[in-house]
């Protein structure tokens, strides 16, 4: 029997480490779209005002930045291929003979870009497009499926999404943030490691200057 210490040990670790990337991800496209960022930043100033922090209850009433995170996920999801699963009987998929024990992985990077979903430009950064689009990251609608589907999808599902929306939101509150001397928003890569969990391969390096609320 696993040890209850090191499954809450897994789950701390998997809830973070994912954030993390996700939350790094969406800084990038953000500083790649300098537009999108000071929408973003008004949305979250004005909702807050003087408040000075970001709760969890602020949230719903942020819905551009809950469109970025959507976005983020879709172009980037932390865990790519999600978790390898296993046919429990032979089947046909779409032509495809998968017999009974085989190992499959689903490309949910490959499914946040198919433009039969998405339309023209499934690679471009627009959170925009959540506004028009009803299709949800929860696992009910298969175009976008960054935490999995189905009764074995990640049980991580709401603490992701609170860190993520949290961390990201009260970063987009406290400070301004600019590339660093020498440097421009057109040098950022988009670069990933390969891995489970899909982190930036090189660094994301900005300054922050912290936001006087007057």
């Amino acid at each position: 029997m696993k040890n209850p210490t090191n499954s809450r040990q897994d789950i701390f670790i998997a809830g973070t480490e994912t954030s993390a990337a996700t939350v790094i991800w969406a800084m990038t496209y953000l500083m790649k779209n300098p537009k999108k960022l000071r929408k973003a930043q008004k949305e979250v100033r004005q909702a807050i005002e003087k408040k000075r922090f970001v709760k969890e209850e602020d949230i719903e009433q942020l819905p551009y930045l809950k469109a970025v995170v959507k976005e983020t996920m879709r172009l980037q999801p932390a865990a790519p291929l999600l978790l390898p699963r296993e046919s429990s009987q032979d089947c046909d998929f779409d032509g495809h003979k998968i017999p009974a024990k085989t190992t499959v992985y689903v490309d949910a990077w490959a499914i946040g870009r198919d433009p039969e979903v998405w339309g023209e430009n499934p690679e471009e950064f627009k959170p925009e497009r959540f506004r028009k689009k009803s299709i949800d990251l929860k696992g009910v609608d298969f175009g976008m499926i960054p935490f999995g589907a189905g009764r074995r999808m990640c049980p991580g599902i709401n603490m992701g999404l609170v860190i993520v929306e949290l961390s990201l939101a009260n970063l987009l509150y406290a400070f301004n943030w600019e590339m660093p001397l020498g440097t421009k928003s057109e040098d950022l890569d988009m670069e990933a490691l390969p891995g489970i969990t899909m982190h930036k391969k090189n660094a994301l390096c900005l300054m922050a200057r912290k936001y006087v609320c007057e």
